[in-house]
């Protein structure tokens, strides 16, 4: 005979990707505390933190607030494996019907969860804020914006311009998302390549109040390749059809010079300049040709060697039947 479920309630994952946040943690977690008191009729939380080696008081301050908190869940990696593992180790460590993505400095704003919630009670399975609107630079901005709708342009997969990781993410595509072995994995495009129906809602994104962003313009710059190699192989065509276009225009030219040194006997000036800055282009030609298919080859170099995505040092409030995904994120023996 088959048991009612005691708590027929949804229940509502929140990621929250933690690295040297000691300021904000805790505001976090009273943030989505006090929205979800608003929506605690129709869903129960798990607040999942995952907390990426870090340096500071995050940790201890989390094992504070999970020890008065059962439903705060709280896992720590052994070392710092990149935002993007430790994000995907978070999503294949969940037991929500759906998940909730924020950042624990709060320039998303949780009063967007209800929304959001609103939006996949409608039936779609991404749901993700896009920024309207954000504090910061603006050739930052205006690079953003360009990086988005190229990758939507040379991509396969369906994107949406300027939408962050600030989403909604059924559990049909939870339960994807705990196959991927990618070794160097795009989250966030992994999401939207596995969505069936996707909406963006627009909000305005607030400032960082407490501490310092860990994404400088390097590392967005590091995000922005995996983005494309993850996502696109036209930069492969593109190293590709820069050959065949060469090669063409060679011949030309070749068959050129033959004409001309049949119908002028060769009197050419020497042209020095011309051969160097010839010759010092296809240098560089080939180099940014080489570098291209070395950011593909690498990353087959890195898959084929099958290593765990992360290693989780300890966990947090898990009982044994959250212990959802074992088989990628090994963890450490106690």
């Amino acid at each position: 005979m088959e048991t009612a479920d005691p708590d027929p309630r949804k229940l509502i994952s929140v990621i929250v990707p933690v690295f040297n946040e000691e300021q904000n943690v805790e505001r976090c977690y009273l943030a989505i505390r006090k929205e979800f008191e608003k929506l605690e009729k129709h869903y129960r939380l798990e607040l999942f933190f995952s907390d990426n080696h870090s340096t500071d008081l995050t940790f201890d301050i989390l094992k504070k607030i999970a020890a008065k908190d059962p439903d705060v869940r709280v896992i720590r990696l052994s070392r710092n494996f990149g935002f993007q593992k430790s994000l995907l180790t978070a999503y294949q460590n969940i037991s929500g019907d759906a998940a909730i993505q924020i950042d624990a400095d709060l320039q998303d704003p949780p009063s967007m969860f209800s929304s959001f919630l609103n939006e996949w009670s409608n039936g779609y399975d991404v749901v993700v804020g896009v920024r309207q609107d954000r504090p910061e630079p603006y050739l930052l901005k205006l690079a953003r914006k360009g990086f988005y709708r190229m990758l939507r342009l040379i991509s396969d997969d369906e994107m949406i311009d300027d939408a962050g990781d600030f989403r909604l993410v059924d559990r049909s595509i939870i339960s994807r998302l705990k196959t991927v072995t990618d070794a160097r994995p795009y989250t966030r495009g992994l999401i939207s390549s596995f969505s069936i129906k996707q909406k963006g809602i627009p909000y305005k994104r607030n400032s960082r109040k407490y501490g310092k962003s860990k994404f400088p313009v390097r590392r967005l710059f590091g995000f922005a390749v995996d983005g494309i190699v993850a996502h696109s192989l036209v930069p492969l065509r593109l190293a590709t059809w820069v050959g065949v276009i060469t090669f063409i225009v060679t011949v030309f030219l070749l068959i050129y010079y033959l004409v001309v040194f049949l119908f002028s006997g060769g009197n050419w000036p020497p042209g020095f300049a011309t051969q160097t800055l010839l010759l010092l282009g296809s240098l560089a030609l080939n180099a940014i040709l080489i570098g291209i298919l070395g950011e593909y080859v690498g990353r087959i170099y890195e898959q084929v060697r099958a290593r765990p995505l992360t290693i989780i040092q300890e966990r947090i409030n898990h009982r044994s039947d959250h212990f959802v995904f074992e088989s990628k994120s090994n963890e450490v023996d106690k």
